[in-house]
């Protein structure tokens, strides 16, 4: 069980360091525009917004990396919190969506990280 929940673990901080890329790098340009269907005008005007979200996921993500690395059970249950709290927020707040690419994710690895205990 361990080995599938640090599976889980580190599928969430991909998931996380994609979207660093996605909010850091191509927020302004065709690839992020369409994946979050803006105009040119409106990405130009949030892009610095965007990095600053995408750095907080990149926090999150070596976070999650650290508590692989350390084999920790507290730091990857604190920062896989961190993951849900956030995919909810963004879910109600922003995109529904986001509570299945963020927060689901998120709460599966958490799940399983607590099982595997």
């Amino acid at each position: 069980m361990n080995l599938i929940a640090n599976i889980l673990v580190a599928l969430v901080a991909v998931l996380h360091l994609g979207f660093l890329a996605l909010e850091m790098f191509f927020w302004d340009h065709p690839f992020g525009r369409k994946r979050f269907r803006m105009t040119p005008e409106y990405s130009k005007a949030s892009a610095s917004l965007a990095a600053n979200q995408g750095l907080y996921n990149g926090f999150l993500a070596a976070g999650l990396v650290w508590g692989l690395v350390e084999n920790d059970f507290s730091i990857k249950i604190f920062f896989l919190a961190c993951v849900v709290i956030a995919g909810i927020y963004g879910g109600l707040t922003t995109r529904r969506t986001i509570l299945y690419i963020q927060a689901l994710p998120g709460l599966l690895a958490l799940v399983a990280v607590y099982l595997a205990r």
